[in-house]
């Protein structure tokens, strides 16, 4: 709901940013701001700032900002509606209720999270009784800790036809509310009512508050539905919850990410196992409302699924489900269990650190799509692969945010061009030996280009020292083409800012994403093909070999992809550091969260890019170790 602007500017008068954040983090006061140690990450020097008069926090450490709001969603896991309701409670507001259907809507909702309460605590009492013997002995046998069975609020159904009709009638619930519930069913036929879970184990089912909002039964004897769960009702859709989310989201807070898992045992096995940020989905795949859920609590859930083919096949649905909505940060991981075994079988038979190397093993998104794709197709002739290449592309072309589709069609363009690619055959001695003293040789005798893009132009480009660097990253591939082999994506990501080196750097793209055994002379003759010799002989004039000497064709592999990567590096940190600037300019005309989102991960990349900088000082006049080949 859209909360009245009277209301929000009350809470944020009442409810003070220091005092909130200060139950999480000791805070001093210094001057106008606040400082402390960092509430999202083990820091032992302080980097965590609060200004209470702009209403704003940071940290230098990690990136983490926002405002009131921000901070308990951030911290509690929650969406806008919760934080404003937890502030409002807090600063002891009522929630507004805009209109009189608002108003009868929430009294009967009232009235229904009160009759699933108490259904909740008449089937646990059940359990305990003489009745429940049946699940008790179950649940021994799948070896549930008497916690996870408190801790869940487990209970039992007995198999009486009408037993929790007449208990909660006989506490004042009416008969409309235990249909509109779903805890009844009413025959078309004018038959009465009755009991909708008969002989089942029960698994409370509740919202991101912890409310009861539905019910789960596993059937103890013969039924036709192993598993059943509650209908539709005005509180439960049941493609929009997750089981155990409510102790489960400040768990994935604090571990930093989220299992889910196929159903309601898997989640209390990790959970008695020590991995109590787990959740299900209820019965269907997963959906896009659960997967935005999941999103608000961490940035890449961990699918844990069967190690079967209905396993592959719920990660599969998973992913498709997915790609519309991925977004720069937030994706899927998937952890795939041994053939045949769910988690709790692993966990029984392995033991909890079994199953903890195979949640950090979990493979990306972009692993499962590959596989998804590739497993037991045939690629033996060109319009096979053809067709892989169509398959994968459409894939890419499902992809909503632009950064995403751009980065994925990069990655699959790299991995078609390695898996397509044969055994390089061993180069000829004295092959390259013949151009040590002869830069740029192959292009002696090719035909000079038309001058539209003469050397003059491409000197006048390189005055900067980020001309320079995109000159020597550019040449450096052109003298040696193998770099592609391994560094094929880190070069077809790169941004450059002359149109002329970027036409060279997409032009070699092409080349080595179709042609296969790419080395030194194929290269410089398919450049030929193109055009492109008098450009290339333009940015070579511009190098100086007593500083750049890794980049003559002469040097040694290693010398030659050392350079590359400081230079590399180098200019990857200077581009986030551009995306930074431009972040906390946008912060600073709106400050919204997505302006926050972006500045987060402006700052976070940058950090990690920090530990690759590239300088070459120092670099030096090299070892001037030729190449053996």
């Amino acid at each position: 709901m859209a909360f009245p602007p009277q209301f929000m500017e009350e809470i944020r008068n009442r409810v003070g940013l220091a005092d909130l954040i200060g139950r999480r983090t000791k805070l001093v006061k210094k001057g106008r701001e606040y400082s402390g140690l960092c509430p999202f990450h083990n820091e032992k020097t302080p980097s965590f700032t609060v200004n209470e008069e702009k209403g704003f926090y940071h940290c230098f450490g990690c990136g983490a900002n926002g405002d009131l709001i921000e901070f308990v969603k951030q911290t509690e896991g929650v969406s806008f509606p919760e934080a404003v309701e937890r502030l409002a409670g807090i600063a002891g507001l009522p929630m507004p209720v805009e209109r009189p259907e608002d108003r009868e809507r929430q009294k009967r909702a009232a009235t229904l999270h009160e009759a699933m309460e108490l259904a909740a605590k008449w089937f646990i009492a059940q359990l305990s009784s003489q009745s429940g013997s049946k699940a008790r002995t179950y649940l021994e046998k799948r070896q549930v800790s008497s916690d996870a069975v408190t801790g869940f609020r487990l209970g039992f159904a007995p198999e009486s036809r009408t037993a929790l009709k007449d208990a909660l009638m006989a506490r004042d619930v009416s008969e409309e509310t235990l249909l509109e519930g779903g805890l009844i069913i009413k025959p078309d036929d004018g038959r009465p009512s009755y009991d909708r879970f008969r002989d089942r184990l029960m698994f409370p089912i509740g919202d991101r508050r912890g409310r009861i909002i539905a019910f789960g039964g596993r059937a103890l004897g013969d039924a036709p539905a192993k598993y059943l769960n509650s209908p539709e009702t005005p509180l439960f859709h049941k493609g929009n919850v997750l089981y155990n989310v409510a102790l489960a989201r400040q768990k994935a807070f604090d571990a930093g990410n989220i299992i889910v898992a196929e159903g309601y045992m898997d989640v209390i096995a990790l959970s008695d196992a020590g991995f109590p940020q787990a959740v299900a989905p209820l019965g269907t795949a997963i959906t896009p409302e659960q997967l935005q859920l999941l999103w608000r609590m961490v940035p890449e859930p961990i699918m844990c699924l069967d190690g079967d083919d209905a396993g592959w096949r719920a990660a599969l649905r998973a992913s498709e489900r997915a790609l519309p909505l991925l977004k720069p940060g937030y994706s899927l991981r998937f952890a795939l269990l041994p053939s045949g075994l769910d988690p709790d079988d692993v966990i029984k038979s392995q033991g909890s650190t079994a199953m903890k190397n195979i949640l950090e093993s979990a493979l990306p998104l972009s692993e499962v799509l590959w596989r998804k794709e590739t497993q037991d197709r045939s690629v033996e002739t060109p319009e096979r692969k053809a067709a892989l290449e169509r398959a994968l592309y459409s894939l890419c072309d499902q992809m909503s945010d632009p950064t995403v589709q751009g980065h994925y069609r990069s990655y699959f363009k790299d991995r078609l061009w390695k898996a397509f690619r044969p055994q390089k055959r061993a180069p000829v001695a004295g092959s390259r030996n013949q151009y040590e003293n002869k830069r740029f040789g192959r292009f002696a005798n090719q035909k000079p280009d038309s001058g539209r893009f003469g050397s003059s132009r491409l000197k006048s480009s390189s005055i900067t020292a980020a001309g320079r660097r995109e000159e020597l990253l550019v040449l450096t591939v052109i003298n040696h083409p193998e770099i592609m082999e391994n560094h094929f994506e880190d070069f077809a990501s790169v941004t450059l800012s002359s149109p002329q080196l970027d036409r060279l750097r997409r032009s070699i793209i092409d080349i080595a994403a179709i042609e296969s055994a790419l080395d030194y002379d194929s290269l410089a003759h398919h450049l030929a093909k193109r055009k492109l010799s008098q450009q290339v002989k333009a940015v070579e004039e511009s190098v100086s070999l007593s500083m750049d000497w890794f980049v003559d064709p002469s040097a040694a592999h290693e010398d030659a992809l050392t350079g590359w990567r400081h230079i590399l590096a180098r200019h990857k940190r200077d581009e986030l550091k551009r995306d930074l600037d431009e972040a906390q300019r946008q912060l600073g005309t709106e400050v919204t969260s997505e302006n926050l989102e972006r500045l987060k991960l402006a700052k976070t990349a940058l950090l990690e890019a920090e530990g690759n900088e590239a300088d070459l000082d120092g670099f030096g006049l090299a070892s001037g170790r030729k190449n053996n080949i």
